[in-house]
């Protein structure tokens, strides 16, 4: 009996111990899987905070697009504004301009960027000679972008209209390290034309720079070009400018010429031109543009001998290229001419290929290596071909004129012809290899 009281307090013992074993053991279990929840309740808290920094991060993100938004509303109604404010100056300048009973000749545009003391040259040289005949030529400047100086000086003469072109696009270059200044100009150029022709109903525009003088006759020269433009539709634009004018090289103020290479730099062009122009206008180098023969098509310009525009702009874009050689040189025409008692007829197509070929014709052949050399012992007139273009250029150099070519045609050349004059009245005409037969010689 005493054994089986054993056995049995044997048993409880390992029951006993059983059961502390496994109380021990759901005690450990309880504990890992408090520490998980416990470690899961932080997470979830951490995640619960990281969700609330979100949407405080989205919150203010919001309200920044939100204010961006309404600053750029703001913005847009500015530009709007200033854009009403300005047309409402371009009208109440026009109407003050123009004289309802005068049709103008055509609206004068000078083109300005950032040079307002060379902008102040240039008014005051056009107002010099415009306000004789101030309803016939409207005077316009129009300025490229926001500089305060040029806005400011252009708003203090009383005698013209103000046109801002305010262009914020960005500029994409067709090819690396070129001036996006040229890209700039060419959008300028064709806002301003565009404005002009179809805004303010020109049927005529004469284009300066503001880097630009003008002779006394300037607009007497226009007014009569301007009968040329509408009767022979051969030519495509009128220009002040001679390339090779320089002092040397010229000498008779009474002699107009065609030629098939535009000059540029104070020209006038009229709005059947324009209308074909404006919907393909180049993104950049536009004058460049103009000189090729798919755009001329043939068509020619009247450039005087002796220029009535001078250049004085040695900084600007094209950075003083050529200024010293080519541009400070050129003489300015001093002499006041009444080009509407002047017989031009001798200017339409029809009749000017025989009065220049007479011309062509009198003048000496001088033949050789040595022709530019002869053509110094000759008293009148001199002829001398050439073979290429990179033979002209030689010839060119020793002369001292323009050496450059456009699209196959010399600058200032009529049928392949470039004429000067040298030591004083005699004329030196270099003739291409076809210009004979293309005058019918």
């Amino acid at each position: 009996m005493a054994n089986l009281f054993c056995d049995f307090r044997f048993l409880l013992l390992i029951a006993a111990v059983v059961f502390i074993y496994i109380q021990m053991r759901l005690f450990a279990t309880q504990s890992q899987y408090a520490d998980r929840l416990a470690e899961a309740v932080e997470s979830e808290n951490h995640c619960t905070g990281q969700m609330r920094l979100l949407i405080d991060q989205i919150s203010m993100q919001q309200g920044q697009i939100v204010a961006f938004e309404d600053e750029r509303k703001r913005h847009f109604e500015e530009r709007l504004q200033m854009k009403t404010l300005l047309q409402d100056l371009e009208r109440k300048g026009l109407q003050q301009l123009t004289d309802k009973t005068q049709v103008p000749v055509a609206a004068v545009v000078i083109m300005a960027c950032n040079r307002a003391d060379y902008l102040d040259k240039t008014i005051k040289s056009v107002l010099k000679y415009q306000t004789p005949v101030a309803s016939k030529y409207p005077v316009f400047v129009s300025q490229d972008g926001s500089n305060p100086d040029v806005k400011k000086k252009a708003l203090s003469f009383d005698r013209l209209a103000y046109m801002q072109h305010l262009d914020y696009g960005e500029v994409e270059t067709e090819r690396p390290g070129e001036l996006i200044a040229y890209y700039k100009i060419a959008r300028h150029y064709k806002w301003a034309l565009d404005q002009l022709f179809y805004i303010h109903k020109f049927s005529r525009v004469i284009i300066l720079e503001d880097d630009m003088e003008i002779a006394p006759d300037f607009f007497s020269y226009f007014e009569a070009a301007a009968m040329l433009l509408d009767k022979d539709k051969t030519i495509m634009a009128v220009s002040s400018w001679n390339d090779n004018g320089q002092k040397q090289f010229v000498h008779d103020p009474y002699l107009l010429y065609r030629s098939d290479f535009f000059p540029g730099l104070g020209w006038m062009l009229t709005k059947s031109i324009w209308d074909e122009l404006s919907p393909k206008w180049p993104k950049a180098y536009w004058d460049d543009w103009l000189r090729l023969k798919e755009n001329h098509k043939g068509r020619q310009f009247i450039r005087p001998e002796v220029c009535r525009t001078y250049n004085f702009g040695e900084h600007g874009s094209s950075m003083g290229q050529f200024f010293k050689q080519y541009l400070e040189p050129i003489k300015l025409n001093d002499v006041q001419i009444d080009w509407m008692s002047m017989d031009l007829g001798y200017l339409m197509e029809d009749k000017y290929v025989k009065h220049f070929a007479d011309a062509v014709k009198k003048a000496k052949p001088v033949y050789g290596n040595d022709a530019v050399m002869k053509a110094f012992n000759v008293a009148g007139d001199v002829r001398i071909e050439y073979r290429d273009q990179s033979d002209f250029e030689h010839i060119a150099r020793q002369f001292g004129i323009f050496e450059e070519w456009k699209d196959g045609i010399p600058r200032t050349a009529y049928k392949g012809v470039v004429v000067f004059r040298h030591q004083t009245r005699r004329r030196i005409f270099l003739v291409g290899p076809d210009s004979l037969k293309r005058l019918g010689i």
